[in-house]
């Protein structure tokens, strides 16, 4: 498979038993103890900290040491939860990302059993109800039909998909010259709307093939390089070539060498560039149902954040990156892009109305807006994305019937975000045949712990069984998934991922997944978006800087007049500021940054503290938010922050957001995202493009995108003393040494240019497609059995999930919380 061997591996996951038994043996009575204190809290659930905090305290650190020889306290440490029934005490452990394995121990008996996947679900079920009694559940299992797929086995591969297939695709389909007709067949179907490209009839086998390559090289190499593909594309189809090589003779050269030495001497570094030059992407639908889509006035709005933010900027990256392709490959075809959302007749005084809206910035990019229809017609206003089910599937219907007349053709790909667009998307692709992308922004499963044991509790409120069965449906059918850190997928040492987290739970009374999805997939790729150079660029281009705002910005920061945009004054305008925006909800915790920054004197000596977030004109109708709200105003008047404190209200202008990051570098400020999780961390890009020194959450993407101390800081959301004491040393330095500031400040434009571009993201997602879009065609990974199971499981599970779903009526649409 071309990894490491996963023998050791495996043998350390057999010895957690033994592990466990031969401590019990060794130590009796210190482990006796532990497990004791465990059984002491009754039945339920512990989470790592506690089981920890429970080890601590039963065991002296003088006897740690003897414990060290069994590794006991190795194996508590991996361990992600305990559920207790007493006498047992059941754990989940996770020696490294994406590998688990499952013990119980009877503290009566001093007896430790391995469990099943299935064993150990079953026991935690047992929390909320007799599971005892129910011998017949529905139990999902994915793995048989991934199998035999290839896969890599070590946790560093996680998320490079792609080079791994290439790797396998390299050395076993080509292992001979018969191997390589996948590729002539793939390149002789190969057309657009009729028009063939790359290999005409001519040419019907290798040798054919090989013989044509080497005529057009040599013809190639006797024309001057710069002749476009115009003046020899006659001697190219008398040799069975058409268009796609290349628009000049030297590009056309480079392609068909590409070729030669493929057929040559395969390797998956010649494979991936060859693929990535076959023209196969034109036509792209990206899908994002919910909220309100546009390119102004929705930020702030429910449902309406980072995603919007995200998507324009992607489609504009993508545009320019598919036209460099299409004109370097010789063709005259004009690409479209059509990002499908929901058409709101109630717009708000959005654009959230009208059908059909180009994308600023492009030629040929549009907002395609379809409406949701219910039995009584169309949907009027808006409705919380997790209130949607039961109107996608007649959606899918509707945005079919549509691509069809804007298209006149197939999509070519399929991008679906978030889990109602994933699910659209895999309805689509499914319908179309089409090669389809998820990208889930943020699984929910992870935002709400124990959601999915207790999802009874939340299901009034969010309809969790609708959403987990759509993540599952997506994520299985998805031909590939781009996550923007390996966080999304498989966490860290000590944390899991969010995909990992659907690997194995169960929804009592609903279904067990045993298998729902595996981290090691080669269907996962991490490509990390950016942020839109031309508003977020370095403070220090001068020339580029939009001082015309600066007295707006001014206004915003230091106008002690309280009105319904800003509230609250800052006393010393001298100080810099911390500065901090999102959407006001929990998840976010900005009110937990207000807190810690009110608790701590020596912080306020030193900065001001700006938040945006929220909207000070008018009440919300969103219940999490309304809770935010009071509790901000709480916080600053139990800490007397009002002339160290200005709260901003959500800011709809990015541009000037733009210019409002170089202000507070100005300032020599910093940003603080303080969220408890975040899926990557868009604002946390933005603000270090601008060469603002951030201090983001441990939790989530933002741990990858910042090297704590070098390009910025990593701070515990909960533990609030720590991170208001990190920000203090940060800024008293700045005072000492204000070369400090600077370091920190280059640092983070440093990863920025390395990593995080959107140039690099849709170099990466072109190539993605093209690699993918022809594995699918030579190998299995159509996966029909695969797809059959989940047309099962939709029909069978999903529709009657969505029936349950209260339909909205216009005027009292029910309101959850905002993403």
């Amino acid at each position: 498979m071309g990894e490491a061997a996963a023998e050791p591996v495996l043998s350390r996951l057999h010895s957690v038993r033994e592990r466990i038994g031969d401590s019990l043996s060794a130590h009796p009575n210190e482990l006796v103890a532990v497990f004791s204190r465990l059984v002491h809290q009754g039945k339920g659930m512990l989470q790592p900290h506690q089981i920890l905090a429970e080890y601590n305290s039963a065991i002296p650190e003088s006897d740690k040491e003897k414990l060290k020889d069994g590794a006991f306290e190795d194996v508590l440490k991996a361990a992600q939860e305990a559920i207790v029934i007493p006498p047992w005490v059941a754990l989940a452990i996770r020696p490294r990302p994406g590998v688990w394995q499952y013990v119980r121990v009877n503290v009566s008996e001093l007896a430790v059993e391995e469990l099943t996947v299935p064993e150990y679900l079953q026991f935690k079920e047992q929390l909320v109800e007799d599971s005892t009694q129910n011998n017949f559940v529905l139990e999902l299992d994915f793995e048989p039909f991934n199998a035999s797929f290839p896969r890599p086995s070590l946790s560093k591969s996680i998320g490079n998909g792609v080079q791994f297939l290439n790797r396998h695709l390299s050395s076993k389909l080509f292992h001979d010259k018969e191997s390589m007709y996948p590729l002539l067949n793939f390149l002789r179907q190969h057309n657009y709307k009729g028009m063939t490209m790359m290999l005409n009839d001519r040419i019907r086998s290798l040798s054919a093939l090989q013989a044509s390559l080497r005529k057009a090289e040599e013809y190639l190499l006797s024309i001057p390089s710069d002749t476009p593909y115009a003046e020899f594309h006659h001697r190219f189809q008398e040799l069975g070539l058409e268009k796609g090589w290349g628009d000049t003779a030297q590009r056309a050269h480079e392609n068909i060498h590409l070729l030669l030495d493929l057929l040559e001497a395969p390797d998956p570094c010649t494979l991936e560039n060859f693929l990535g030059i076959i023209p196969m992407v034109f036509n792209v639908v990206i899908l994002s149902p919910h909220g309100y889509f546009a390119q102004a006035n929705v930020l702030g709005y429910p449902d309406t954040g980072g995603q919007v933010v995200y998507i324009l900027d992607q489609v504009r990256a993508l545009e320019h990156e598919m036209l460099l392709r299409i004109k370097q490959q010789g063709l005259d075809i004009t690409p479209r892009i059509l990002i499908v959302t929901r058409l709101l007749p109630d717009a708000v005084g959005t654009t959230c109305g009208q059908r059909l809206e180009k994308v600023l910035g492009t030629e040929h990019t549009h907002i395609l807006r379809v409406p949701f229809r219910g039995e009584h017609g169309i949907i009027r206003k808006w409705i919380s994305r997790f209130e949607v089910w039961p109107y996608l599937e007649t959606y899918t219907e509707d945005v079919a019937n549509e691509l069809a007349g804007e298209l006149q053709a197939k999509p070519d790909l399929i991008i679906g975000n978030y889990s109602d667009g994933n699910l659209v998307a895999s309805l689509l692709a499914h319908k179309l045949g089409v090669t389809q992308c998820t990208i889930a922004h943020a699984l929910e499963k992870t935002k709400y712990p124990n959601s999915d044991i207790y999802w009874k509790n939340f299901e009034n409120q969010y309809h969790f069984s609708c959403q987990f069965t759509a993540d599952l449906i997506a994520m299985n059918h998805a031909d590939f998934i781009i996550t923007s850190t390996f966080q999304e997928i498989a966490g860290s040492k000590d944390t899991v991922g969010q995909y990992e987290s659907h690997i194995a739970f169960t929804m009592p009374g609903l279904y067990r997944v045993v298998h729902g999805i595996d981290v090691f997939d080669p269907k996962f790729n991490i490509v990390s978006p950016g942020a839109d150079m031309s508003i977020y660029f370095p403070y220090t281009e001068t020339s580029k800087r939009l001082t015309s705002l600066h007295p707006e910005i001014e206004e915003l920061l230091y106008n002690p007049v309280d009105n319904a945009e800003h509230k609250f004054a800052l006393k010393d305008k001298t100080k810099p500021i911390i500065f901090s925006m999102a959407r006001l909800d929990r998840v976010k915790n900005l009110t937990g940054l207000v807190e810690l920054y009110g608790r701590n004197p020596r912080l306020q000596e030193l900065v001001n503290l700006v938040v945006v977030c929220g909207d000070h004109g008018k009440e919300s109708k969103d219940k999490e938010e309304q809770a935010e709200f009071k509790k901000m105003y709480n916080l600053i008047e139990e800490y007397k922050l009002d002339g160290h404190i200005r709260w901003i209200s959500a800011q709809m202008n990015r541009v000037r957001n733009g210019e409002l990051y170089r202000y507070i570098c100005d300032t020599k400020g910093a940003f603080v995202q303080p969220a408890f999780y975040e899926a990557f961390g868009l604002t946390v890009v933005e603000s270090m493009t601008c060469g603002l020194p951030t201090f983001a959450t441990a939790y989530g993407g933002p741990a990858e995108i910042i090297v704590h101390g070098v390009s910025g800081f990593h701070i515990d959301p909960y533990q609030g003393d720590k991170a208001s004491a990190l920000l203090v040393d940060f800024f008293e330095k700045c005072k000492e040494d204000p070369t400090h500031w600077s370091k920190i400040s280059d640092g983070g434009l440093k990863r920025i240019e390395e990593k995080y571009t959107w140039q690099l993201y849709s170099e990466r997602l072109m190539t993605l497609s093209g690699v993918y879009g022809f594995w699918k065609y030579v190998s299995n990974l159509d996966r029909r059995e695969t797809k059959r199971y989940l047309e099962m499981f939709y029909a069978l599970k999903y529709r009657n999930l969505a029936k349950s779903v209260p339909l909205a009526v216009d005027g009292e649409a029910a309101v959850n919380g905002t993403k």
